[in-house]
């Protein structure tokens, strides 16, 4: 009797994420992932279910690789503020690499629709706490948005930052949430 095969669910993911980066959401089916991955269409229906729940695997470890970043920099348990600056360090400290990973990831949550209520509730669960009431809370949405924007900018190629600017731009973020510009 032989043993059963098994599939790397990490592997396939990577897969899976290298077609979204290469060939859009149009190029993510089923048949292209096993192919690649060198294994049946079966087995990767087996292991993952449909095309999206396959996608929502691959946004789950996304999150959780950002929210480890995320606590290596502020702590298990941060406040709407601390996770804000997490979040503009775990950003601002992406490598081009980093931003196409994303890219991709918001790509196939276009195709997904039904994944935007799960990113909707990641932000609220991180940073839903702020009190717009209160001078840091109000720096801290703003520096949240301002990451989230030059992070939509570079990672899409609608803007260029020299490393230089890069940098400038994560010393403001962090002087706005320490004190205000």
């Amino acid at each position: 009797m032989g043993r059963l095969p098994t599939i790397d669910r990490n592997r396939v993911l990577d897969i899976a994420e290298s077609l979204v980066l290469t060939a859009g959401t149009s190029g993510l089916t089923m048949e292209a992932v096993a192919k690649a991955a060198g294994v049946s269409k079966g087995g990767v229906q087996s292991r993952f279910g449909s095309k999206d729940d396959l996608i929502a695997a691959m946004i789950e470890r996304w999150a959780c690789e950002y929210d480890a970043q995320i606590t290596a920099a502020v702590g298990p348990a941060p406040t709407p503020v601390e996770a804000v600056r997490g979040h503009v360090e775990a950003t601002m400290a992406m490598d081009a690499d980093g931003h196409a990973r994303a890219a991709g990831m918001m790509a196939a949550l276009i195709e997904a629709k039904r994944h935007i209520d799960s990113t909707k509730s990641w932000y609220e669960e991180r940073f839903g706490g702020l009190n717009p009431r209160s001078t840091e809370g109000r720096r801290a949405r703003i520096a949240l948005l301002a990451t989230e924007g030059a992070f939509l900018l570079r990672a899409f190629g609608f803007m260029d930052f020299r490393d230089e600017d890069w940098s400038g731009l994560e010393r403001d973020l962090r002087a706005l949430l320490d004190e205000g510009l």
